[in-house]
Order: structure tokens, then C-alpha cells, then sequence
């Protein structure tokens, strides 16, 4: 897994499991240190190649920790099969918000 950051935004790529997040989640505990840390920060999943059930309690942590901050995070081109296990621990409108009268 590799987290490369560019502007407001965070692009992972590679498999996001149980043995690459330690890695990811203190590279972005590095990054959410920075003294000129956006507002709003994009996550970008479009070249994430799998990822497990740890996949999901990182995106919840980081909401949480997004949340402590005052910071906006944005998870865009999310794999299905992690909205798949999303839905099943019942945690997908945690992870992707739906805006206000968007459809479902």
C-alpha cells in the first residue's frame, strides 16, 4: 500500500488490509500533524486493488480523527466491496455521508 499525498488530496493505492494499515494509519497520523493541514481533505480509493474488514475501521478512525480536528474528509472512488462490508457492519452512512436529499 502506498499513500501518495498531493494538494488537499490523499491518493492510496495498492491492497489496504489488515497488514498494510498500521503503515497507512501512522503516515496519516504524520500528515494530520502538519501545521498547514486543509480543512478538507479528499481521499482518493480509485487505485486501491482490495482491502479487508481493517479497511473499514480505518475509514472510521479517520473520521474520527477528521472529526477532533475540525477537518472536512471526503472519500471518493470508494471500491464496492468495501461499501459492501460498510453495509454490512452498518456503518456506511458513517463512512460516505449521504448529502442531504441525495437518493440513496
Amino acid at each position: 500500500m502506498n499513500a501518495v499525498a498531493a494538494g488537499e488530496s490523499l491518493r492510496l493505492e495498492g491492497a489496504l488490509d489488515f497488514a498494510t494499515v498500521p503503515a497507512i494509519l501512522a503516515e496519516s497520523e504524520k500528515y494530520a500533524e502538519r501545521g498547514d493541514l486543509p480543512g478538507r481533505l479528499t481521499i482518493d480509493f480509485a487505485a486501491v486493488t482490495g482491502v479487508d474488514s481493517s479497511a473499514v475501521a480505518l475509514l472510521l478512525e479517520w473520521r474520527r480523527r477528521a472529526g477532533a480536528l475540525g477537518k472536512t474528509l471526503e472519500f471518493v472512488n470508494l471500491p464496492p466491496n468495501l461499501l459492501a462490508l460498510a453495509e454490512l457492519y452498518g456503518v456506511r452512512d458513517l463512512i460516505q455521508p449521504q448529502a442531504p436529499g441525495a437518493a440513496t
